[in-house]
């Protein structure tokens, strides 16, 4: 890879990182009363607005991608299943993000998000077999126990302990499932980021709007579609993933994940400054030693990659 790559693909990690930082604080910027779950469907709508176009323009360019693919029988079978899945997957992780940021605060919810490599360690050693080694299991115990300082208030008691930073903690449960799933599929066909984005945003939206219909309150939905809120949390979120699926083509997902781990330092800036937030010690103590533990786990797999590379 040419040094130009490496250097557009760490600029676009960067670009992912001011995205990142920004998207709870949006999310809580919504007026008051606004519900959740229809905000989560508004700006999945948006989502949606905002990548049929660039996968039409791609496709004129005559990028066919995935629609180039010829899948048959037990492939295409795979393949729908796993795309129907992951958008119902994605889909709530959007409202329990919408929903984790308006009831456990955004900087808690950002630090939650960053849980994502201990549910990532954790399928890879049950449905992979990786085994990990002692400074690997060390930095998760240790980043493990400091999500639990967090969730408690920096109280450490049980009786302290936050139910909506356990809903923060599953948009990276859900997320960390959903990649394992449809990470063999995306290895399997030539799709480009335009059109992973677009399926993506669709189903997830087609399941918050069956959820919406069904279970959920309907009165004022058009207004909140056509809300500024719900369009600006859906261009934000619909480019970090184009930002981000383009990062990961020129540099390895363990660098572009490093670049863009302290993004929840922003998202406290941020809070502070537009929401009002106040900054408790005990969220700056857990957001050191979560992004210390996450910068050690990514230099311990590397290192474990270093060997087998040499072989």
């Amino acid at each position: 890879m040419s040094a130009v790559d490496s250097k557009k693909g760490v600029a676009l990690a960067l670009v992912c990182l001011v995205l990142l930082g920004t998207m709870p604080v949006i999310a809580n910027s919504r007026p008051a009363g606004m519900d959740a779950l229809v905000f989560a469907f508004a700006l999945s709508v948006w989502q949606v607005v905002f990548a049929g176009p660039l996968m039409g323009w791609e496709l004129k360019r005559g990028q066919a991608g995935v629609f180039g693919a010829r899948l048959r029988g037990r492939a295409r079978r795979r393949a729908i299943t796993v795309a129907l899945l992951t958008g119902a997957m994605f889909g709530l992780s959007t409202y329990l993000y919408v929903l984790g940021a308006e009831k456990a605060g955004a900087t808690n919810t950002a630090i939650a998000i960053q849980a994502y490599p201990l549910f990532a360690i954790l399928w890879e050693s049950l449905f992979l077999k990786r085994r990990k080694t002692p400074l690997e299991l060390l930095l998760t115990g240790l980043l493990l126990g400091t999500l639990y300082y967090l969730a408690t208030g920096g109280t450490w008691r049980m009786s302290g302990l936050s139910e909506w930073f356990l809903v923060a903690l599953g948009v990276p449960l859900l997320w960390s499932i959903a990649h394992v799933l449809i990470r063999e599929e995306l290895t399997r066909t030539p799709i480009t980021p335009a059109q992973v984005t677009f399926f993506r945003v669709t189903l997830s939206t087609l399941f918050l709007g069956g959820v919406l219909l069904f279970a959920g309150p309907t009165e004022g939905l058009g207004a909140v579609i056509l809300s500024l809120h719900a369009a600006g949390m859906g261009l934000v979120y619909f480019l970090e993933l184009i930002f981000w699926f383009h990062a990961v083509r020129h540099i390895d997902v363990s660098l572009a994940s490093s670049i863009t781990t302290p993004w929840p330092a922003l998202t406290m800036g941020l809070a502070v400054v537009f929401l009002g937030d106040g900054i408790a010690a005990h969220q700056v103590v857990a957001l050191v030693v979560v992004i210390a533990c996450i910068y050690g786990l990514t230099l311990a797999g590397l290192r474990k990659q270093r060997p087998a590379a040499a072989e």
